[in-house]
């Protein structure tokens, strides 16, 4: 794996003289070429006006990996730590570029280094070459974010963020597109996956003290306000190091009790499902409604045991899909590894929206509503409007999947 990982990151350094990128559009056999793509951390050389010119920004960290003369820093069984998330987006990107290809659109793609000096990357920001830019898809952090957004209203065209659930203090931005759903929108979707299906029982919220949990208690708050439909809300403030016998009194023994995680402390969500797995049982299996953030913990482990527990998560790859089998299969041929969610992310997100650029040109920005080129899941993208000015902000994504899982097994997608 890590041998495999080397050898890409190697390859975008190596591949510094860019040019035009034939892409393709059907989803076609998973097999990656990189030979037909260039990677650089300066511009392109633009080569058919007729074409589209696509910029993929992503942290392939490349200045720390490599010194002035191309040498890798590291020994051959070491591969940095913080380049892997940009590397798999680009080789989701690549899959997609070879899917576009097939399909015969023209489509001039190049990817660069978002982590390279902040003075080349303002310079590449404002120089003449990247006016010619049509479309930016970036994975960013929140400074970066704010250079894209800004400089996509300067040229008229989208930034796509990928992978930032924020809006990065964005705002009057029209090009500015979040496709990973921000925090308050996973609350409005939560407390309307409660309306659906627990509305008549008694919902018990644990939470710890804190900023971002009173933060959590507001967004539900808030949007309460508008509903007509009240859920029974009960909050639970538990101190730190807290134990099994600090829930006992809120929770009924004859029955599954439905809980909701105020927290999106990733150790705070582990005792407290540990703790309410211990007050569960097979006949009455308490249910715990959790965070985006809980996608990452293993709920296999035993201690889950009779545990139910239900969590919003914006992207959802079924395995049993046939594309995505196939990247799973080239993954597992290819890097002897499973792809990461990043990798899908970088698929499908140049694939549809350089199909949307290819149908709509200059208007692809408000035809940012057309769903018929997704690959794995959906994107609901709608205007987010500012409640004070009642103008646009920006727009989100709006698609959530609830993941239902017994025993750490999917059981269910809604």
């Amino acid at each position: 794996m890590t041998k495999k990982l080397i050898v890409s990151l190697i390859t975008c350094i190596a591949l510094v003289t860019a040019v035009p990128v034939l892409a393709q559009t059907s989803p076609a056999p998973v097999q990656t070429n990189t030979a037909t793509t260039q990677t650089t951390t300066a511009f392109t050389r633009v080569t058919d006006s007729a074409q589209h010119h696509i910029a993929v920004f992503t942290p392939l960290y490349l200045d720390s990996a490599f010194d002035l003369g191309g040498n890798y820093r590291y020994d051959a069984k070491t591969f940095p730590k913080q380049s892997i998330a940009g590397l798999e987006f680009w080789e989701g990107a690549e899959l997609a570029i070879d899917s576009l290809k097939k399909e015969g659109i023209k489509l001039d793609v190049d990817v660069y280094d978002i982590k390279m000096p902040v003075q080349r990357f303002d310079s590449l920001l404002t120089s003449e070459d990247f006016k010619k830019t049509n479309l930016i898809i970036g994975q960013v952090n929140a400074n970066e974010a704010v250079k894209l957004a800004h400089t996509a209203a300067t040229l008229d065209i989208p930034f796509i963020n990928a992978n930032l659930p924020n809006d990065a203090g964005v705002t009057n931005n029209m090009h500015y597109v979040i496709l990973n759903p921000t925090l308050p929108t996973h609350c409005v979707g939560i407390y309307r996956f409660l309306q659906k299906n627990y509305s008549l029982s008694d919902i018990i919220v644990f939470r710890k003290k804190g900023a971002l949990e009173d933060r959590l208690r507001n967004y539900f708050t808030d949007f309460e306000k508008t509903t007509a439909v009240k859920l029974k809300l009960k909050y639970v403030t538990l101190e730190d190091n807290f134990t099994s016998d600090k829930l006992q009194p809120y929770l009924n023994e004859d029955k599954s009790n439905i809980c909701l995680a105020g927290s999106l402390d990733a150790n705070f969500a582990q005792t407290l499902c540990q703790d309410l797995a211990s007050l569960s049982t097979a006949d009455h299996p308490n249910v715990v409604i959790g965070m985006p953030t809980w996608d990452v913990i293993d709920f296999e482990k035993s201690q889950f045991k009779n545990l139910e527990v239900v969590y919003s998560t914006p992207f959802y790859v079924s395995p049993t899909g046939k594309l995505a089998a196939a990247v799973y299969e080239n993954f597992k041929n290819g890097f002897y590894s499973r792809p990461s969610d990043m990798v899908f992310r970088g698929y499908e997100t140049l694939y549809h929206f350089a199909h949307l650029l290819n149908q709509y040109g200059k208007n692809v920005g408000s035809s940012l509503s057309d769903k018929k080129y997704m690959l794995f899941g959906e994107f609901d993208i709608q205007p987010v409007i500012n409640k004070t000015t009642n103008t646009l902000d920006y727009f989100e994504n709006k698609k959530l999947y609830f993941v239902r899982k017994a025993d750490g097994v999917v059981k269910t997608v809604y």
